[in-house]
């Protein structure tokens, strides 16, 4: 069987439901949950959006790929939503603060439905989510694409410390708000928190989104081998 090149829209074969997150405030939120066609998942991923207020959504790039190759190549499940005041998701953004809401409702849904090992993946404005909201017991670890470090201060990353999580930083080297060396500095209180450099990679990530998915996935299931494969049987 011929087998096609893996490219920027393909996606491949998942259970995928449309689903609803009702958070403790009232607020219903859009999302979908990716599962393996033919298997238990092995983890999970959460997926945190940029800043809704500069067009990230669930939809944005990476969290969107993520969706749509990780259960078939690397058996994982994988939960996006739209925080509140975006897309079809009720009520009104709020700067990180209600929205603590909304990442409790996504816990409570992975635990509802038993959704194995769950691990936040949080990019840009969702790496302070998962820093701010997410050290929760059912959370394994944080895998965090681009970190701002704008919402979130050292006594959240001193609770990570506490609870002996593993926090993974893809930290492209021309990051337009914290690059290398500085994200080095400010995670130095965060003993297990690794940072990972992206040469040549912006905030963005365009064009990369296969390196960063074999990085998620070295952190969220290590016994899967990377490089993921780049083409799928036709």
């Amino acid at each position: 069987m011929l087998a096609n090149r893996i490219g920027p829209n393909t996606v491949l074969p998942a259970r995928r439901d449309a689903v609803e997150l009702t958070t403790a405030d009232g607020l219903v939120l859009e999302g979908e949950l990716a599962l393996p066609v033919d298997r238990a998942p092995r983890a999970t991923l959460i997926c945190l959006h940029p800043l809704p207020t500069h067009g990230g959504t669930m939809d944005s790039h990476l969290h969107r790929k993520a969706a749509a190759r990780l259960p078939a190549l690397a058996g994982l499940a994988v939960l996006r939503f739209n925080t509140r005041g975006t897309g079809r998701s009720g009520g009104a953004f709020d700067r990180g603060n209600g929205e603590r809401h909304d990442v409790a409702a996504a816990l409570e849904f992975a635990e509802f439905h038993d959704l194995p090992d769950v691990w936040l993946l949080g990019w840009s404005f969702g790496t302070d989510l998962a820093l701010v909201h997410g050290c929760d017991p059912l959370v394994r670890g944080a895998v965090l694409v681009s970190p701002p470090l704008r919402w979130s201060g050292g006594e959240h990353r001193a609770a990570w410390a506490r609870a002996g999580k593993p926090v993974v930083c893809l930290v492209p080297e021309l990051d337009d708000h914290l690059r290398p060396d500085e994200a080095r500095e400010r995670f130095a209180d965060l003993p297990t928190a690794r940072i990972v450099e992206f040469a040549g990679a912006g905030h963005l990530f365009v064009g990369r989104a296969e390196e960063v998915l074999d990085a998620v996935v070295s952190a969220v299931a290590p016994e899967v081998p990377v490089p993921l494969p780049v083409t799928w049987p036709g």
